[in-house]
């Protein structure tokens, strides 16, 4: 019902947006007949109406396209965030909490909520690792171009001679990993019965009440034989069954988001940096759209926004270009 629900609140927008179009055209054919007719003034006005119809109607198409992209489903889900310090000793830890109250503030501005997994401090108040989960509308999607590495220029605290340091924090992205709907189908399962083994008693060694399930796709294999019946023993067959494959599952997951991670983070080193934060120069450069804002202490506290959106302008518009 939440993903049908998201479903039709971004089908919404395409709608009202479409029929917003519908009406300014319509309305825009009618005030170039008023303008082609004789009267001067009436001309005029109409000629006006057209150039704020035509206005209207470049900025509808400009909302109207990014809707129309395929919607990644991931982009929904809470976030999972991950900073840690990189190459540069303390500094990269003094930058590394610098980080962790810049994104803390930015998620603060949206009205999502934050909830701490890990926090290691490091020296001089700075962080090793700091892992936080981020609840919001959305917030996969709009924190997940921030994974990379985060390079610092600047004077370190610790500089006595007041020489420029580099250094780098790593910052990974994960979509939270839902509970998985586990639906396990009849074709994929043979079901043998057999005799069961082991003292005697009632029912046991008696009749083939033991069941072995074989799920095909996985190749698992669960037997039981404990209870008196040959239902009993397969409803106890497919509990156990059902939480193997769910275990399966969830290491998949696991090791999907682990190589995620890495995908993300590289190694850690200044050099395979995704964005500047040059202190002296007041700067910040997103290195893989060219984009530049020199408002340093905004971005430091919390004013994400600009470069956020500059990101999803850039993957729309290639996206657009590659016919989606």
């Amino acid at each position: 019902m939440a993903s049908l629900g998201r479903e039709r609140q971004r089908l919404d927008q395409v709608v009202e947006r479409a029929e917003r179009l519908a009406k300014c055209d319509a309305e825009l054919a009618d005030a170039r007949e008023l303008a082609a007719g004789g009267d001067a003034e009436m001309a005029a006005e109409a000629q006006a109406e057209i150039a704020r119809l035509e206005a209207e109607i470049v900025r509808i198409e400009g909302e109207l396209k990014p809707l129309l992209l395929p919607h990644d489903p991931l982009d929904d889900r809470n976030a999972i965030v991950e900073i840690r310090a990189g190459t540069g000793g303390d500094e990269a830890a003094l930058f590394a909490a610098d980080l962790y109250r810049a994104y803390t503030r930015y998620i603060e501005k949206k009205r999502w909520k934050i909830e701490l997994l890990s926090y290691s401090e490091g020296t001089l108040d700075g962080v090793k690792e700091a892992v936080f989960k981020v609840q919001g509308p959305g917030a996969f999607g709009e924190l997940r171009g921030e994974s990379g590495v985060h390079r610092v220029q600047r004077v370190p605290a610790t500089e006595a001679a007041g020489r420029i340091h580099t250094s780098a924090a790593t910052v990974a992205v994960l979509p939270e990993a839902e509970e998985i709907d586990l639906k396990i189908e009849d074709k994929d399962l043979r079901i043998d019965v057999f005799r069961s083994s082991g003292p005697g008693g009632q029912s046991v060694n008696t009749t083939d009440s033991a069941v072995r399930i074989t799920h095909l796709p996985s190749g698992l294999v669960v037997s039981q034989q404990d209870q008196k019946s040959q239902l009993q023993n397969k409803l106890k067959a497919m509990e156990v069954l059902r939480a193997r494959l769910l275990d399966m599952k969830v290491a998949e997951q696991e090791a999907e988001r682990s190589r995620l991670r890495r995908s993300q983070v590289s190694t850690g080193d200044r050099s395979a940096k995704i964005r500047t934060y040059n202190y002296p120069q007041n700067r910040v450069t997103d290195h893989r759209i060219n984009y530049t804002t020199h408002d340093l202490p905004a971005v430091m506290n919390g004013e994400f926004g600009g470069l956020i959106d500059a990101l999803k302008l850039a993957d729309m518009e290639e996206r657009l270009e590659g016919g989606f």
